[in-house]
């Protein structure tokens, strides 16, 4: 008796967390979309056009720091872009 309810709770806790699962990736599909995805990318893109310039001014255009900032820049140009 007690290796049949030992059976009947071991295949109740595979179920339950088999249907668990399975709506844990229905409903984790695709995120929901921003509506204020432009507005945060033109902030990304403000904030590091003004890292970009401040690093410039303090360092030279020339420097690590400068080139750490263009590339910043850049990098958010192509995350807005997509």
């Amino acid at each position: 008796m007690k290796l049949s309810a030992l059976h009947l709770s071991s295949l109740f806790g595979k179920t339950a967390f088999a249907a668990l699962a399975l709506s844990g990736i229905l409903f984790a599909g695709a995120p929901a979309a921003k509506a204020d995805s432009w507005e945060q990318c033109n902030r990304r893109i403000n904030y590091t056009e003004m890292r970009y310039r401040e690093a410039v001014e303090r360092f030279g255009p020339y420097s690590r720091e400068a080139r750490h900032g263009a590339q910043e820049r850049h990098e958010a140009y192509e995350h807005c872009r997509r």
